[in-house]
């Protein structure tokens, strides 16, 4: 579990499958990643059960974000190990995030990425974590440069445009180490 000024990260779990529920099976959430909205639970449950697995295999994964005040799951926010070969890379670590579309524009992915890049950095022996958005996708841009990430190309995946960033361990502590 990780703790933030407002979140709290904890591994996913079927509590949280109707707020991953009504992220997932909105279209507006979808609008810049290479899958199709959700329509049922049970497909909820399959992505959970994927990430629990991850959890066991990598030791990471995608955490659930939860807003402490409400105790709402308002997304999620993690460090996935990517086994399989992305715009020429395999075995590596990639940044990614998701929120309900009444969560956006407060700061939690900016925040939940921020908390989980300084755990990922401090627990694992990596020098650099990858991340890719959509090249029109404006606002994850936004954060992730916001964290120090790099730009560093732009490639196709699934015959669409992404943008590929870094953010090598250096440079993440020259930024947040005060």
């Amino acid at each position: 579990m990780i703790h933030t000024e407002r979140l709290i990260l904890t591994p996913i779990a079927t509590e949280y499958r109707l707020d991953l529920f009504e992220m997932d099976s909105n279209p507006a959430v979808h609008k810049y990643i290479y899958n199709q909205p959700v329509k049922s639970i049970s497909e909820v449950d399959e992505y959970i059960k994927a990430i629990r697995q991850q959890y066991l295999t990598f030791n990471t994964g995608r955490l659930a974000v939860l807003n402490k005040s409400t105790n709402e799951c308002v997304g999620w926010c993690g460090i996935k190990y990517i086994d399989f070969q992305m715009n020429n890379h395999i075995n590596f670590y990639e940044l990614g995030y998701r929120f309900k579309e009444s969560a956006w524009g407060k700061g939690y992915a900016f925040e939940s990425s921020l908390a989980v890049i300084k755990h990922a950095f401090e627990t694992f022996a990596i020098a650099s974590i990858f991340a890719t958005t959509h090249p029109d996708n404006t606002a994850s841009r936004v954060v992730l440069e916001k964290l120090g990430f790099q730009f560093v190309e732009q490639f196709e995946e699934e015959t669409i445009d992404s943008t590929w960033y870094c953010l090598d361990k250096a440079t993440f502590k020259a930024k947040f180490d005060n």
